[in-house]
């Protein structure tokens, strides 16, 4: 692909609107200050707590192009660097996501970055420290990163275990950011931004969170996220009965187990 082809593909990745984002804290200043001293960047916290919508957030804020890879067990360095592929009968380079960020100074995001392979984690190494160079083993080339590259990964703690854990050479390399769950007054507030509810219904569905997420350890593995109450909250605005859009979006996506179901279902009665 021309460098010209390049670009344009890249630029389909640029987000255009600001992404709504409530600060926690120093973030994005934190942020802000990695970038401009060229310093990849660790987010750390649970699922649905706003990891994702901050890195929008920022990349609509440094006017950077944003490419998300969301890890897994299966991904692979070729996947992330790129690959040989035969095209109308000829052998072209086609470029990873990372690879792509590299050349053209986008921000590459790497969601969930212990799900991937250990022998994929390595291949970020040479670009998370002052050498910013991504090598091309399969076209012998070293590229250098664009001013404008930055790397930035994210995992969840709370599932850490021998198997997925983020090892020691691979975390001293980044400045790492901690999130979790906004205050309640905060949370409330995002809840109504998101989905256009009532101030009362939010507030009662941030209780209802706060009461999952003392079940934590005691039969369920995480609490309701910021992210399942705005999936509650649209459903109520669409004219789904607050006990019923607790128990699909909220209920159903915390655990499978059917005691513990009909007890969160419970605590929903009781605020709805």
């Amino acid at each position: 692909m021309s460098e010209q082809g390049l670009v344009l593909k890249v630029e389909e990745y640029r987000i255009e609107e600001e992404p709504y984002y409530e600060a926690l804290g120093s973030e994005i200043e934190i942020f802000e200050a990695a970038y401009a001293n060229h310093l990849p960047v660790l987010l750390k916290g649970p699922t649905g707590c706003g990891k994702t919508r901050f890195m929008e957030h920022m990349a609509w804020r440094l006017q950077r192009p944003l490419i998300t890879v969301s890890c897994h067990d299966d991904l692979t360095a070729s996947d992330l660097v790129g690959r040989f592929l035969v095209k109308s009968g000829e052998t072209r380079w086609m470029d990873g996501p990372l690879a792509r960020a590299v050349r053209c100074g986008a921000i590459c995001y790497l969601d969930e970055i212990v799900e991937a392979r250990k022998d994929t984690m390595v291949v970020i190494h040479p670009l998370a420290d002052d050498r910013r160079v991504l090598p091309m083993e399969k076209t012998g080339e070293l590229l250098q990163a664009s001013d404008g590259f930055c790397l930035s990964v994210s995992y969840n703690p709370g599932y850490q275990s021998v198997l997925k854990d983020l090892k020691q050479s691979t975390r001293q390399r980044f400045v790492a950011l901690e999130f979790s769950y906004p205050s309640a007054e905060l949370e409330r507030k995002v809840v109504c931004s998101e989905s256009g509810i009532d101030v009362s219904m939010a507030v009662n569905l941030v209780k209802f969170a706060h009461m999952t997420r003392n079940l934590k350890g005691g039969g369920l593995d995480e609490g309701a996220s910021t992210r399942l109450l705005v999936h509650a909250a649209k459903l109520m605005s669409s004219g789904v009965a607050p006990v019923a859009a607790c128990h699909s979006a909220i209920s159903q996506a915390l655990t499978d187990d059917a005691d513990m179901l009909s007890a969160i279902d419970e605590l929903a009665s009781s605020l709805f």
